[in-house]
């Protein structure tokens, strides 16, 4: 399943899938929620608990209703005016999973607070479609060779060109403000 197209593969959501949805999403939401609190600790509590509500009721995304991401940041939204009216971070959903409790070091805090501090480079970067954002990732980011990349995609190295060129352009519209 790509984490973008809002559906399901086959079969429904499985672990391979919510994990595509969690990697892609994990950073903009911690941003997203390390922004609204300014604390990286509460930040982290927030974003856990909105992937925990996310698995609990990933069966009742429906992609008529609107995009996964916009989804996901509404869980978040709700998670995060839960916290501000209780004065405390709900954790009923992590609990239901028997996930453990969350436990930051300073070094993931730092992590954090620096996600806040992003560019607009990585932002527009993070905008892109998983494919042409993660050929940029391995090709510019990474330095790594096009055929290595077209090798381990298991796809031509003229589609990871591609991919890397439509990426590119899209970065470079973007950051000089047009659509």
């Amino acid at each position: 399943m790509e984490p973008d197209s809002g559906k399901p593969g086959p079969g429904g959501w499985d672990g391979e899938a919510f994990g595509a949805l969690y990697r892609r999403y994990e950073r903009p939401l911690l941003r997203f929620l390390f922004r609204a609190t300014g604390r990286a600790e509460l930040a982290a509590d927030l974003a856990a608990e909105t992937f925990a509500q996310a698995l609990a009721s990933i069966e009742t995304f429906d992609p008529s209703r609107g995009r996964l991401d916009q989804w996901l940041f509404g869980i978040a939204r709700n998670v995060l005016g839960t916290s501000y009216r209780q004065g405390r971070v709900e954790s009923a959903a992590r609990e239901r999973l028997g996930l453990p409790p969350l436990i930051l070091d300073d070094h993931a805090g730092e992590v954090i607070a620096r996600l806040a501090q992003d560019g607009p480079a990585t932002l527009a970067l993070e905008d892109l479609p998983d494919p042409q954002r993660q050929a940029i990732d391995a090709h510019i980011v990474q330095g790594r060779a096009y055929a290595e990349i077209a090798g381990e995609l298991e796809c031509s190295e003229a589609l990871i060109r591609q991919r890397v060129s439509r990426g590119l352009r899209t970065l470079r519209a973007r950051l000089a403000g047009q659509p």
